[in-house]
């Protein structure tokens, strides 16, 4: 199956349910949706992986307990003010847990967290801007169904078809790409998301994988701060980074709140260490049952 048939395949299951719900499901749907696509300039040309082929061994081969010799970084500007108490809890729980499994937990720092936000409604504004700029009428997607003119078409089409979010996006992008605001914002932008980057980099050289909470609250309710988008920017503090950098990243379901919620952790890997990730979310969900509870009401 190719990847692009098997993400459609998968989108057309979602009300079906979640397309994995273990880090094994993960690992399978991994293997059919990587490799070198020739037809895609962007994809990197590396040989195939079996990422489903290290499931359930050791950390290194032979030791005493699953994940010696692993060691944790915990970024202080991760457990800071602003982390709900019960998300706290679940992940120092979940921590634990890797600690009995013979993982070290070590601190380290990413200084440049707290710029994440800024830095990507820059970056992602302007990309949406420039890349949705096709989704005019002419060719493909929603043209408006009554028009007077081909600039009426245009503007009543892109009125219709993007909802307030992305005309936010848009908005933003097309103002911070403009004469006179480009070298000031974007490029200002692109600067800082190179040095987040070189902020991994360096926590990797004191452990092999970061973990951290998912959001600084546990999981909203249907319809929660749906009119409210700043508190949708604000509760991606913990993973823009990761996502700027360009870095393989999970979340791994740790419990629920005091209101019933999930709560996840998040495991951050190296560039290409997608395997390694998965293995640790495999292992944990060997020995809990936290990928199994479901929110109250569902």
């Amino acid at each position: 199956v190719s990847r692009y048939g098997m993400i459609a395949y998968a989108s057309s299951l979602d009300q079906a349910g979640p397309m994995a719900k273990t880090a094994e499901d993960c690992a399978i749907l991994l293997n059919a949706m990587s490799g070198h696509d020739q037809k895609d300039s962007t994809s990197l040309d590396r040989p195939s992986e079996d990422y489903t082929a290290k499931l359930g061994q050791p950390w290194i081969d032979g030791a005493s307990q699953p994940l010696k010799g692993l060691r944790v970084g915990l970024p202080k500007e991760y457990f800071g003010d602003g982390l709900d108490a019960d998300v706290r809890a679940a992940v120092e729980g979940a921590l634990d847990q890797f600690k009995k499994m013979g993982a070290e937990c070590v601190p380290v720092s990413l200084p440049k967290t707290e710029l994440s936000i800024p830095v990507y409604y820059i970056v992602c504004a302007a990309e949406a801007s420039s890349n949705l700029s096709r989704f005019d009428g002419v060719k493909f997607g929603h043209r408006a169904s009554s028009y007077t003119d081909l600039t009426d078409m245009y503007l009543r089409t892109r009125g219709e078809g993007f909802g307030d979010e992305v005309k936010r996006r848009i908005m933003i992008g097309s103002y911070v790409l403009s004469h006179g605001y480009y070298d000031a914002y974007y490029l200002q932008a692109q600067k800082i998301r190179r040095m987040i980057a070189d902020d991994f980099q360096a926590a990797f050289t004191q452990c092999d994988v970061i973990a951290g909470p998912v959001a600084p609250s546990t999981a909203w309710r249907l319809g929660d701060n749906a009119n409210d988008p700043l508190a949708h920017y604000l509760a991606d503090i913990y993973t823009l980074p990761a996502s700027l950098a360009g870095l393989p990243c999970m979340s791994l379901p740790v419990g629920l709140g005091d209101m019933g919620m999930p709560i996840g952790l998040q495991l951050i890997g190296n560039y290409l260490q997608e395997t390694p990730l998965l293995n640790l979310a495999h292992r944990f969900q060997q020995v809990t049952q936290h990928h199994l509870a479901k929110p109250e009401g569902v």
